[in-house]
């Protein structure tokens, strides 16, 4: 081979390295995560003042940031059915740049810890659908209504409905060849174990083993719920469970907070940032604080 052809060779071999390099680049964003906005949690009803100020500061850190997507997983509000409670948390959700999806969510202060048909009435009325599906990049992400799994007796149709939806859905995520499919919901499935016992901040076992064979063989890694005012972080072999902590109150030792998703092709990193510690600017850089 020739001088000329190897300096050729090696032109034609740094570009493609350069562009397959910046396809990888291009493949890469970040999400933010919310959960239990819970409007007038703090003060039992009576207002939703530090709900306001939490919420505001939030969404005023999702513009600056503009991450390509939020997620709210569930606990919109604290008192179901609650106009006022409703109004302010759309008011403030309105305040988020047109151009950032927004993607709710229903939990069981938006549908009842037994949802009726009256409840999924109001919530679908007032704050959208409560399960689809949607793709950001190489994402797929599904949105549950954990209620109808969690709690399905008075809602057993809807319950069905989801659940045959659910299986097409994922059939048709994994057929696609997408990279990741993600699901988004309020109750997490565990909260350290797959196996641990029934209790009020997971899914009841009998229907926790159902639907974790199914998402796991449908090929989700990442699971990402709210519900428990804290974090909490469990596996089942590569399934990972990501409980995230609040923005309205909290019940642990986790501060309020949003928790700051990064999308790689090789899977997800995330970490968790109390609103004192969100960074100016993302990726924040090394050192910042934080809590996992």
């Amino acid at each position: 081979m020739g001088l000329a052809t190897r300096r050729m060779a090696l032109i034609v071999l740094l570009f493609a390295t350069a562009l397959l390099t910046g396809q990888d680049r291009n493949s890469e964003f970040f999400f933010i995560q919310l959960a239990d906005t819970q409007f007038g949690m703090f003060s039992s009803d009576q207002n939703f003042q530090q709900e306001t100020a939490n919420y505001e500061f939030v969404v005023a850190n999702i513009n600056r940031l503009r991450p390509r997507f939020v997620v709210i997983t569930g606990d919109l509000i604290n008192k179901v059915g609650d106009p006022a409670q409703t109004a302010e948390y759309l008011r403030i959700t309105s305040k988020i740049d047109s151009s950032i999806p927004v993607y709710a969510a229903p939990g069981n202060h938006d549908v009842g810890n037994e949802p009726t048909p009256e409840t999924l009435a109001y919530y679908r009325q007032h704050f959208g659908r409560d399960y689809y599906s949607f793709t950001q990049g190489n994402l797929h992400g599904i949105v549950l209504n954990s209620g109808l799994i969690s709690a399905p007796g008075k809602v057993q149709a809807a319950a069905d409905e989801q659940e045959v939806w659910l299986k097409a859905e994922l059939a048709k995520a994994k057929a696609s060849g997408v990279r990741h499919i993600v699901v988004f919901q309020h109750h997490s499935w565990f909260l350290e174990k797959a196996d641990e016992p029934t209790q009020y901040f997971n899914i009841p076992i009998e229907q926790r083993r159902r639907y974790l064979d199914l998402l796991k063989a449908s090929g989700v890694r990442y699971v990402f719920a709210g519900h428990y005012h804290r974090n909490a972080y469990g596996r089942d072999g590569d399934f990972e469970m990501v409980t995230n902590g609040p923005v309205g109150q909290p019940l642990g030792t986790d501060p309020s907070g949003i928790r700051i998703v990064t999308v790689r092709d090789a899977g997800l990193e995330h970490r968790y940032y109390t609103l004192g510690s969100i960074p100016n600017r993302y990726p924040a850089p090394a050192g910042g604080r934080g809590a996992r």
